[in-house]
């Protein structure tokens, strides 16, 4: 009888672990995305994050001139993913397993700026879930 309640307990305590694990792998997101703006400009980012290759890649719709920079950063401007050496407007980066889950895991936390030649940042926008679609086109 006792062993039959160890038992009993231990297999729940697997399945609450397994559900457990699953719905912290569903709050995942490989696809983000951010509209920018600033500086008289908009336009979006959409980045894709691969655990599996660790990099991150990028595709701006951005029509700007001056650009020299982009990276992702949080609330209080720290950079976490400097997106290339100078702006393009399409790329991958190596990226660490620790960045990667972040930004996955808590996108809104996460800001994207894009450098100008007179300032960095001008041009922003807060990550989010899913791609971003550009509302001047």
């Amino acid at each position: 009888m006792h062993r039959t309640k160890i038992s009993t307990a231990l297999a729940a305590s697997a399945i609450a672990l397994g559900t457990a694990a699953g719905a912290g792998a569903s709050m995942m997101h490989p696809t983000l995305g951010a509209k920018l703006a600033g500086m008289g400009h908009s336009g979006v980012v959409n980045l894709t994050a691969s655990s599996t290759k660790g990099d991150v890649c990028w595709t701006f719709d951005l029509m700007a001139s001056g650009l020299t920079g982009a990276s992702i950063r949080d609330a209080a401007g720290m950079t976490l993913v400097k997106l290339g050496s100078m702006y393009a407007t399409k790329g991958c980066v190596m990226v660490s397993k620790m960045a990667l889950d972040e930004l996955e895991s808590k996108p809104g936390a996460y800001h994207v700026w894009v450098d100008t030649k007179s300032m960095a940042g001008d041009i922003r926008g807060t990550l989010s879930a899913g791609m971003a679609h550009a509302s001047h086109m």
